[in-house]
């Protein structure tokens, strides 16, 4: 039961897109991730997504609109809802979801990470 600093954790991560396990809890991992650029259009079967954004601006485009999210704000995505993260420049989130959750959905791409994650 160690208490977990956000700016320390985030310091061990040198790439973008591949987030890290930095919790768990019923069935469910707190994430963080450093994020740059487009990311791809995909969807999650059954699992609903929370985004944070610990620095910088992420926005999330949705087929019908978009939600831009600056430090200290969150928005939880629907599982089914299809949207893309996308990050102008570097941006640091933290995810919580499933620990089931694929990053990329339904899509198979290259910044694919296996469900359950690099532990930090």
């Amino acid at each position: 039961m160690d208490k977990v600093n956000l700016a320390e954790k985030l310091a061990l991560i040198n790439e973008h897109w591949r987030p890290k396990v930095v919790g768990a809890l019923n069935g469910q991992e707190v994430k963080l991730v450093k994020v740059l650029g487009e990311f791809v259009w995909h969807h999650h079967e059954t699992e609903d997504e929370l985004f944070l954004v610990v620095s910088g601006r992420l926005r999330i485009e949705f087929r019908d609109h978009v939600v831009t999210l600056d430090p200290g704000e969150f928005v939880v995505v629907p599982h089914g809802v299809e949207h893309r993260p996308v990050a102008e420049a570097e941006v640091a989130v933290l995810l919580f979801e499933p620990a089931a959750t694929r990053n990329t959905g339904n899509v198979e791409d290259a910044r694919l990470t296996a469900p359950g994650g690099v532990h930090l």
